[in-house]
């Protein structure tokens, strides 16, 4: 079968807006998806940014704000603005890197930004992250041990592997090592998988 890597950060709205639509698109184009979620944050300050370009350009966040209304609205997708905006990815991705490659992962990462952006809960916070799990059917160990390890070392080379494709933004997708950066590219994504 096809295979199409799913590049993201929690704190990414537009990967939100990814995360509801990806398993339905990609089952009718025969793809499977590869979750990937990784920590944008270094990227960018790697880029000399300290904050999301979407608060550091006023006219861009204005922008911003305003197509995420429209695109939720088309695409049916329950939204509510985040009380902070970014929130803070690093407990729930160092989570998901305990839960890798489990098939529930999915699972997991729809409910932590539906957390985020469609229930206007904090998704940094322990409580939130446990309660994502449990929509998953997971239990707390990859939570426990997020809190309990480093996980830093798993989360370094997600990054790193992110730099090495070249990821810039979410969400990003990655087919047969050819980058398609944000929502609007999905399907170019999944016909690109099944060309030779």
């Amino acid at each position: 079968m096809a295979e199409l890597e799913f590049w993201f950060d929690f704190a990414s709205p537009y990967a939100y807006l990814a995360a509801e639509t990806i398993g339905p698109a990609a089952v009718e184009a025969g793809v499977a998806v590869r979750w990937k979620p990784f920590l944008l944050g270094p990227i960018f300050q790697e880029q000399g940014w300290r904050d999301s370009p979407f608060n550091l350009f006023p006219a861009k966040g204005r922008y911003f704000w305003r197509d995420l209304q429209r695109e939720t609205r088309r695409l049916g997708v329950p939204w509510q603005r985040p009380a902070r905006f970014p929130f803070n990815s690093v407990l729930a991705t160092k989570t998901a890197t305990w839960i890798e490659p489990d098939e529930r992962l999915p699972a997991y990462c729809q409910a932590l930004f539906r957390a985020g952006f469609a229930e206007r809960r904090d998704p940094a916070t322990p409580t939130v992250v446990s309660a994502c799990l449990r929509a998953a059917g997971l239990d707390d160990g990859p939570l426990e041990r997020a809190l309990a390890e480093d996980g830093g070392q798993r989360l370094r080379a997600d990054i790193n592997r992110a730099r090495e494709l070249d990821i810039f933004g979410a969400p990003s997708f990655v087919v047969k090592g050819e980058l398609y950066w944000g929502n609007e590219r999905l399907a170019a994504a999944l016909e690109r998988a099944w060309v030779d």
